[in-house]
């Protein structure tokens, strides 16, 4: 029984490390596309930016590691389709058959249409690579996209020095993870530290030369710009899974417990999968980290599905900001500790009986004690918070 892994980032890696953990004994070969040793990927938009960490100090796994676990490492290799009832990977010209499929492929940056050089989005090593080499003194930042990665970028740019600016069509930072709210309040503290804030704004098209030179926006004004990173988001990567016959709707669709199709499983960013409140897909390490878990697991003859509490988190503004659970628009929002103007501070968002989230801003003592309320299913009294179980 062989066993193959396509995808050799966190979800891949790890699951190669469970199932070994758990004693899975079939041969497993794990195939990459990049050249590079698997490494890790938060950071990049962080301290190798900063020049702190080179790309050897967070390698997922040394060769040496890999090679104790049993297993057939093939970098630099990409899958081109997936023969499903042959049970055939294809790779360029060659075919990997298996008994067992871990589809970890994870996501595609999305980018800007430009021949302009200057112009990077951040999702491999190499990506990181190229935009440190652009942070040189003088150089003027527009980071397009307002996310946790835009907000990483720049806090990272501010901190060399640099000239920044955040262009973002929402009114806030990071409001996919935080909500507008909250958004405001990280985006605030972002221009306290000499941050450049266009939100509310588009990018109608990018003008220079031959390297970029400025951002032209939905209003007609402008950004100067000599380095463009553009953050504003991702596509699962599943464009060689066409024509598999798998469900391929926004990510690889699977059920509770990540199974996509006789032998075919998938962790990480590229999966879709059934959860009690519907279809959903999440582009967090941890997810990933854990669903590589769950499914060690099911291969491994345990049974299970997989609904985890949500949980991401981001290094930006000289502390780590912690978002359990979810923020929805129609939340109350209740601070347990600090507020709005804190240094530190922990808010929670409920509604219709139920804690929903739990955003922590530092103050990491008291953001567990409240996502432990999270976990243990507290109800929401209106104009008070969490009531625990």
């Amino acid at each position: 029984m062989s066993t193959v892994v396509v995808g050799a980032s966190v979800a891949g890696v790890r699951t190669v490390q469970a199932l070994r953990r758990r004693g899975y004994e079939a041969p497993i070969t794990l195939v990459g596309a990049e050249q590079h040793l698997p490494y890790d990927r938060p950071p990049l938009s962080k301290d190798f930016l900063l020049g702190k960490l080179r790309a050897d100090d967070f390698r997922l796994a040394e060769p040496d590691a890999l090679a104790g676990l049993g297993v057939d490492l093939r970098l630099g290799v990409r899958a081109t389709g997936l023969d499903a009832e042959r049970r055939e990977v294809r790779l360029g010209g060659d075919r990997l058959r298996y008994e067992t499929l871990v589809i970890a492929t994870g996501a595609t940056a999305r980018t800007l249409p430009t021949h302009l050089a200057g112009v990077h989005s951040l999702r491999t090593l190499d990506d990181a690579a190229a935009i440190r080499r652009a942070l040189v003194a003088g150089a003027r930042v527009a980071v397009v996209g307002g996310g946790f990665i835009g907000a990483e970028v720049s806090w990272a740019a501010r901190l060399l020095g640099r000239d920044v600016t955040i262009i973002d069509p929402l009114p806030a930072l990071m409001v996919r993870g935080l909500g507008v709210t909250i958004g405001a309040v990280l985006a605030r503290r972002h221009a306290d530290n000499g941050v450049r804030l266009r939100l509310g704004r588009t990018v109608v098209r990018l003008e220079g030369r031959q390297r970029v030179e400025r951002v032209v926006l939905d209003d007609g004004s402008t950004v100067d710009a000599d380095l463009v990173v553009v953050g504003i988001g991702v596509d699962p990567s599943v464009a060689w899974l066409a024509g598999s016959g798998l469900d391929l709707a926004d990510g690889l669709i699977c059920d509770a417990a990540l199974h996509a199709a006789d032998g075919v499983y998938a962790v990480g960013d590229v999966v879709r999968w059934d959860t009690p409140a519907g279809l959903r897909r999440a582009e967090h390490w941890t997810n990933a980290v854990d669903q590589a878990s769950a499914l060690a697991v099911t291969l491994t003859g345990g049974t299970g599905a997989y609904h985890p509490v949500p949980y991401v988190w981001s290094d930006q503004l000289g502390t780590r900001l912690q978002v359990w659970g979810e923020v929805r628009a129609e939340d109350e929002l209740v601070y347990l500790t600090g507020g709005p103007d804190a240094d530190e501070f922990v808010v929670v968002a409920g509604g219709a009986g139920r804690l929903r989230g739990v955003i922590a801003f530092g103050a990491r003592r008291e953001g567990l004690r409240a996502q432990r309320l999270l976990q243990a299913g507290a109800s929401w009294e209106p104009g008070r918070g969490p009531v625990a179980p």
